[in-house]
């Protein structure tokens, strides 16, 4: 017995054609739209964190400049404790900021690593104070480790947000 050949038809052939470009262009379309989210949603973060790290930087220069005010003689020893007071309270309300932050996962590390500077920036204007309120220079040169830490830190945090943006965009 012989089996008939199917004669192909044109007109499938067209329809499977067009349903495979429909499916290519969408998958093409979705995963255009998730990179540009992706992006936007950095960006977002990004300019989040800039404007937290941006207030932070403006409230330890006006607290560094107030630390120096004292140690020229022009605020009181009082003066400063209470300016200092307050100042660790801004300063762990900045903190507290970072966790609200929608932070892609790109940039964990990094929001993980200003957070580590933020606190040690906290510890070590904690000492600060106590050296302000005692005297005692073994407090300060340990303020001044954890300041140097800070430092540290926020120089890997920057780092890792530069690589994860640089990565991811």
């Amino acid at each position: 017995m012989l089996k008939k050949k199917k004669i192909p038809n044109p007109k499938r052939k067209t329809q499977i054609a067009i349903v495979t470009g429909v499916i290519v262009i969408s998958l093409v379309i979705v995963l255009s739209y998730n990179l540009d989210q992706a992006k936007i949603s950095g960006q977002r973060f990004g300019d989040n964190l800039a404007q937290i790290q941006s207030v932070l930087r403006d409230e330890t220069a006006n607290y560094d400049a107030k630390v120096s005010q004292y140690q020229k003689g022009n605020i009181t020893k009082d003066a400063i404790l209470q300016i200092s007071d307050k100042h660790i309270i801004v300063l762990n309300d900045i903190l507290s900021k970072y966790n609200a932050l929608k932070i892609p996962e790109t940039f964990v590390p990094s929001l993980e690593l200003f957070k580590l500077s933020t606190q040690s920036q906290i510890e070590s204007d904690k000492l600060l104070k106590d050296w302000i309120q005692t005297g005692d220079n073994s407090t300060k040169l340990r303020s001044d480790e954890l300041l140097s830490r800070s430092f540290e830190y926020e120089t890997r945090a920057l780092d890792s947000f530069n690589n994860a943006k640089a990565n991811s965009g």
